[in-house]
């Protein structure tokens, strides 16, 4: 069975005083491949939690992933990640922190140097692939990100908020971008982030997460993914539904986080 599921999974952390966290309380979902799925909510609902149990980071207390009829039991090429921050290898040059996961698979440069160069010319560095990374903007360091996690053809990308250290016009280049690269590449992508308009803009699928523990508590489908292809985003944003989508979920984690501080002051 192609596509991930996601079932019943649930995720406690035991605290080292005694007493525990309850991060995810049984969440299920199931993506297509080539599916495109943001998600949002309030801070400590869990999405970054959940992210690395696909991604093989974390193990659930509860609950199982597959990825094409087989479990997720660990890290594994088959999912790729893309951090908030790049995570590159600073002392290599562009070229060489794309080229990284081919070359740690044994391949020859005969074998992945076509490939490194188009995934270059795609995100717009061709002309930097000799640089070094510290020498590059921020823009650039998440464009390098990117190519270097399609370099080792993952089935699925799972972005834990890659945009969110960027300017407003760098952010905005780099939304078209990842919607360029779903279309162009069919792969499944999972992006975390914290910003209501950057999760409709990217998401076909988008979830919202409530706290306490962490759930599934609204799930919607969208076109604005597809609009965006190809297409000035600011041009999207003044779609009828889009402002209607913002102010209903801008609301409803509002109202969570109203919930979560009327907690703690009561706990207090």
């Amino acid at each position: 069975m192609s596509g991930l599921s996601i079932r019943n999974v649930s995720m406690r952390f035991e605290l080292p005083g005694g007493g525990h966290v309850q991060a995810l309380k049984d969440v299920s979902l199931d993506l297509k491949t080539g599916e495109l799925l943001s998600v949002l909510g309030p801070s400590g609902c869990g999405k970054t939690t959940l992210l690395n149990i696909v991604a093989g980071f974390l193990a659930p207390t509860e609950g199982r992933i597959e990825l094409n009829g087989h479990p997720v039991t660990g890290p594994d090429a088959e999912r790729g990640m893309v951090f908030q921050k790049g995570a590159l290898f600073e002392w290599m040059s562009v070229r060489e922190n794309v080229s990284f996961g081919p070359r740690m698979k044994g391949q020859r440069p005969a074998d992945y140097r076509a490939t490194v160069d188009h995934l270059l010319d795609v995100v717009g560095l061709q002309d930097f692939k000799e640089k070094a990374i510290y020498e590059l903007s921020g823009g650039m360091q998440q464009r390098v990100a990117l190519a270097r996690c399609l370099a080792n053809d993952p089935d699925v990308i799972l972005m834990d908020e890659p945009l969110g250290a960027l300017d407003a016009l760098t952010r905005e280049k780099m939304q078209s971008l990842v919607l360029k690269l779903w279309k162009e590449t069919g792969k499944t992508i999972i992006l975390i982030t914290h910003s209501v308009e950057e999760a409709l803009l990217l998401g076909e699928r988008l979830l919202v997460m409530a706290p306490r523990p962490g759930r599934i508590h609204r799930e919607y489908a969208l076109p604005f993914a597809d609009l965006g292809v190809g297409q000035d985003l600011r041009e999207v944003k003044k779609h009828p539904e889009f402002a209607t989508r913002r102010e209903e979920i801008l609301g409803m984690i509002w109202d969570m986080e109203e919930e979560i501080m009327g907690r703690a002051e009561g706990a207090a």
